[in-house]
């Protein structure tokens, strides 16, 4: 058996956790209730450090955290003692129809295809299972995207070009895309993303205020 490469967020989990975890509210905005309430497992893919485990288990459901960094992964131990495990979200661990509930979560700039993540992702839901997916907004976050002071954005012509961008001009000295860069998708093609899967869509969000940073999707899988 061949072993994983190494992962992206790999030797980064320590500075993300200080960054972006340890001081953040409990809660995403609006992700309680879009996860509404419910029982049973739910798989958070791209989970992390376990940012999202306390808002899963706010809802009655039980924790199941994958990620392909086992960096990230040890730090989400401290949060969890339920199954976490070392997997692609492109190749999910999982039998057809095992979870009533899925989470894809701030991944769609980390990985190669979003589209089969979202494809993986609708194959391990049962029947009427519950997908959601959050993360960068794609029209007002990315390699064309400069944020200035007052909140406002500058959106660049850059906007078009899809696929891996490796640096941007714009991008924070500090950041983690300077550290590991950003697969960019439009906008059309993130939701034809998800017409592809068959998915049922419920509901679009875009939480928080002012000019949208996330974009978040609520669906199902058909029945």
């Amino acid at each position: 058996m061949g072993t994983i490469p190494k992962a992206r967020y790999d030797g980064l989990a320590d500075w993300y956790e200080e960054r972006f975890v340890q001081d953040a509210p409990p809660h995403q905005p609006g992700l309680l209730d879009l996860l509404g309430p419910g029982t049973g497992p739910c798989l958070d893919i791209g989970c992390g450090t376990g940012r999202n485990f306390e808002t899963i288990r706010a809802t009655g459901r039980s924790v199941v955290g994958l990620d392909y960094s086992r960096d990230q992964l040890r730090v989400a131990r401290t949060r969890t003692d339920g199954p976490l495990m070392v997997g692609d979200a492109a190749a999910l661990p999982f039998a057809d129809g095992s979870f009533d509930t899925a989470m894809v979560m701030w991944i769609s700039t980390d990985v190669e295809d979003f589209g089969r993540v979202l494809h993986e992702a609708t194959r391990v839901l049962r029947p009427g299972g519950l997908l959601v997916a959050y993360g960068v907004h794609p029209c007002f976050n990315g390699p064309h995207t400069l944020w200035n002071e007052d909140g406002s954005r500058l959106v660049h012509p850059s906007y078009t070009e899809s696929g891996w961008h490796h640096a941007a001009p714009y991008w924070a000295a500090d950041g983690i895309r300077r550290r590991i860069g950003m697969n960019h998708l439009p906008l059309a093609a993130y939701l034809n993303a998800f017409l592809a899967t068959g998915l049922v869509l419920e509901r679009f969000e875009e939480p928080g205020e002012g000019v949208p940073h996330k974009l978040a999707v609520r669906a199902r899988r058909a029945g």
